[in-house]
C-alpha cells in the first residue's frame, strides 16, 4: 500500500520559505531525521517552483529516486523525472506509476492539492528556530478543517521534529 508524507521545514511562524522564495534561514549540515527518512522512501513528489528553487542549489539531489514533478506546461521527462500537468488525475489513479513510500517535497501549493484531495498519510515538520515574519505559508488554501493525530516529537540539537498521522 502507497504511504504519502510530507516532510518540510518551517519557522516557527508557519513559513517555508521567505518571500522571494530563498530558504537562506535553514541551518546548514543541522542534526535532523532527514537521513532515515530519505533511506525510507522510494519517490519523491515536487511541484515546479520548488524543483526549479532545487535546482538553484546545484546538482539535482534525488537521482536516486524516482521524481515526478508536477507541472502546468508540458515539459520533457528524462530518465529519472518525469513531469506531470494533472495532480488530481494523479491522484485519482493510485499515484499510479509512483512507488510505495512516497515524499511529497513540497511546495505549498502542491501539499494543499494533496491534503484537498485526502492524499496525505503522514505529514513531518522539521520547526527552526526563527520567526521570519512573513513569506511562503506552509498551509495554504486548505478549504476544509484536517484533524491530526501526533505520532511522535524529537527534538536535535537545532531543531524539533513532529510527526502526524493525518486523520481520514
Amino acid at each position: 500500500m502507497t504511504k504519502v508524507t510530507a516532510y518540510i521545514a518551517s519557522s516557527l511562524d508557519g513559513f517555508i520559505a521567505k518571500e522571494d522564495r530563498s530558504v537562506d534561514w535553514l541551518p546548514e549540515n543541522a542534526e535532523s531525521g532527514y537521513n532515515d527518512f530519505y533511506k525510507s522512501i522510494d519517490t519523491v513528489i515536487i511541484g515546479k517552483v520548488t524543483y526549479e528553487q532545487i535546482l538553484t542549489f546545484g546538482k539535482y539531489p534525488y537521482n536516486d529516486k524516482k521524481s515526478l514533478v508536477f507541472t502546468r506546461t508540458n515539459q520533457n521527462t528524462d530518465e529519472n523525472i518525469e513531469f506531470l500537468l494533472d495532480v488530481e488525475k494523479f491522484i485519482e489513479s493510485g499515484f499510479l506509476g509512483a512507488g510505495e513510500n512516497i515524499w511529497l517535497v513540497g511546495g505549498a501549493q502542491i501539499i494543499a492539492a494533496f491534503l484537498k484531495n485526502q492524499a496525505i498519510d503522514e505529514i513531518i515538520i522539521s520547526f527552526i528556530p526563527v520567526l521570519l515574519g512573513k513569506g511562503i505559508p506552509l498551509f495554504e488554501n486548505i478549504e476544509n478543517e484536517i484533524k491530526l493525530e501526533l505520532i511522535k516529537t524529537k527534538k536535535y540539537d537545532q531543531l524539533i521534529e513532529t510527526h502526524y498521522k493525518v486523520l481520514k
